[in-house]
């Protein structure tokens, strides 16, 4: 421990050599003063404190001394004492103010410092961060995504990686409109480093560094369509769409499934959607009954609400498969086997959305008689089996929706009938679920009519508006007012998977059936609208996609 008259020979000794510096007016003619301060870093504790601030002030007029001053401020940043390493980051950024070049290097060191324990020197390092954006927010944003790594030059430690990723969430992206200038240039730049960062990043990441692009002028409302293919194209990359697809790989199903709904909003904009609907056309479809309950049905809800911003080229060409799969969930005759009233809805919603873009491909298809005078109306055969098959499939679904409207509205009155009778919050928040799903069940139900009863003509109208709002769109607006999502935040995880999935047994007698009804079908359902893909936390399967795809 230093002796009391001996610190303050050192504080008065550094006083003296910064009211030297200060008074003169060639600084660099004061080489010994500013030795005297870079060796008073290796004394006392307050002589160290003082030290580190005078070593800043005067660095940019002693360039001979440069190393050896900024070697003796970072000993002061690794200090036992707390006081003295918080006053040494506070005073990093000056040495970049005069030596930009310094910048990377400055933000390097205080990145390893973003872990601290201690609250005060974490917060020190953030001010110390922030100030260096303010002051060349280029370089320091180069040098921070430096740490969030890229497949060419990963990040080394992942707990460094994920303490940077939060300071640009929490401290950087927030205040965008003030670090970003000029706009435009600033603007592009961040979207190339995120765009590079992107190659190795979970799912959470993902749609965190999207919610932010598409928060940026350069992709607002005004933005041109070929920045939309831009978005579009980032998202494809990370759907891996030029992988060959195996039903075995969890980590592409769920990958896939995710950007499907993080592309939606953007192909509502205009971006295009074709890749997206060739890949499961070409590699999704004809695997479908092997994939998980849950995905099915997130596949289903995102095709349904891709459906009407395909072109007629895309349209067409996926047409066929929609149809095959509508056959499969639309049996001609009963057979016992369940009805997915879900899977129904989805795929008639597609099918009515495809087919008002290219109507006469549901001729061969349905044995529709749609005339358009191209060769594709295919007008000369005969195609009268098709229309049989398809028109008895419809009379099926319909006749098991209307059983099943009847006893979705039994099992409403019997909840009515619970409510009154409930003692306690829980029991009542319970049967206050059982009504909501109840009511979701029944919009499928009507759905379901709604989109059948127009396809039993030989020239069908097919809807191609919004007059079709989709059961679990209802739900989420209801349920919208009660949970309110901050900017930022990850949003809300709904129920289990395979949300609003009503699945029914055909053919069997009253006995039991309402029950086995509300019980089986309808309880599973969620009152979020979407199933477990969304919201899940880390995302699909953790970092290492390791693929090295640019975008």
């Amino acid at each position: 421990m230093t002796d009391p008259s001996e610190e303050a020979a050192y504080i008065e000794k550094l006083y003296q050599y910064g009211e030297q510096l200060n008074n003169a007016k060639d600084k660099s003619q004061n080489v010994s003063d500013y030795q005297g301060i870079i060796d008073a870093a290796k004394t006392s504790v307050k002589a160290k404190q003082l030290a580190a601030q005078l070593i800043p002030r005067f660095f940019k007029f002693f360039p001979d001394l440069s190393d050896h001053a900024l070697y003796a401020h970072l000993d002061l940043v690794e200090e036992e004492e707390l006081g003295v390493r918080v006053q040494a980051i506070r005073g990093l950024p000056l040495f970049c103010k005069d030596t930009p070049e310094l910048v990377g290097k400055i933000v390097d060191i205080l990145v390893q410092i973003l872990g601290s324990e201690e609250f005060v020197e974490r917060d020190a390092v953030h001010k110390a961060l922030m100030s260096l954006l303010r002051q060349d927010v280029k370089a320091s944003l180069t040098a921070l995504f430096k740490h969030i790594g890229s497949v060419e030059e990963p990040s080394t430690d992942d707990v460094i990686r994920e303490k940077v990723i939060n300071f640009v969430r929490d401290k950087v992206f927030p205040v965008k409109a003030e670090l970003l200038k000029p706009q435009e240039e600033m603007e592009r730049h961040i979207t190339d480093l995120i765009k590079k960062s992107l190659e190795d990043v979970t799912g959470a990441e993902f749609r965190m560094f999207m919610d932010f692009l598409k928060s940026l002028s350069l992709f607002g409302e005004q933005a041109p369509p070929e920045r939309m293919k831009e978005l579009i194209g980032i998202i494809e990359g990370q759907a891996d769409l030029d992988a060959q697809f195996s039903v075995s790989d969890a980590d592409h199903i769920d990958r896939l499934i995710s950007c499907l709904h993080i592309a939606l909003p953007i192909v509502v904009r205009g971006a295009p959607s074709g890749k997206f609907l060739n890949y499961i056309n070409k590699y999704i479809i004809p695997v479908f009954d092997q994939l998980p309950e849950e995905r099915k049905v997130d596949l289903l809800k995102s095709l349904a609400e891709f459906s009407p911003y395909t072109t007629p080229q895309d349209s067409r060409q996926i047409l066929p498969s929609i149809v095959q799969l509508l056959k499969k969930y639309m049996p001609w005759k009963k057979s016992g086997e369940e009805t997915n009233f879900t899977y129904v809805e989805c795929l008639l919603y597609t099918f009515h959305h495809l087919a008002h873009k290219v109507p006469n491909a549901t001729n061969s298809l349905c044995g529709y008689k749609i005339v358009t005078g191209q060769p594709s109306d295919r007008l000369g055969e005969d195609f009268s089996e098709n229309y049989k098959d398809f028109t008895e499939r419809l009379n099926n679904i319909e006749e098991l929706t209307r059983a099943t409207i009847k006893k979705l509205t039994q099992g409403m009155a019997e909840h009515n009938k619970s409510m009154a009778a409930a003692k306690t919050d829980e029991a009542k928040e319970k049967i206050k679920t059982q009504k909501q799903n109840t009511t979701t069940g029944l919009r499928t139900c009507n759905n379901i009519l709604a989109m059948t009863k127009p396809l039993h003509a030989k020239t069908p109208s097919f809807i191609g508006d919004k007059s079709i709002n989709l059961s679990w769109k209802e739900t989420a607006k209801t349920t919208a007012s009660s949970a309110t999502t901050a900017l930022g935040a990850k949003r809300p995880a709904t129920a289990a998977n395979g949300a609003n999935n009503i699945a029914l047994k055909k053919g069997r007698g009253a006995g039991g059936f309402q029950n086995q009804l509300v019980n089986r079908a309808l309880e599973g359902l969620s009152s979020g609208g979407r199933g477990s893909a969304r919201g899940r936390g880390r995302g699909w399967g953790g970092r290492g996609r390791g693929r090295g795809r640019g975008y």
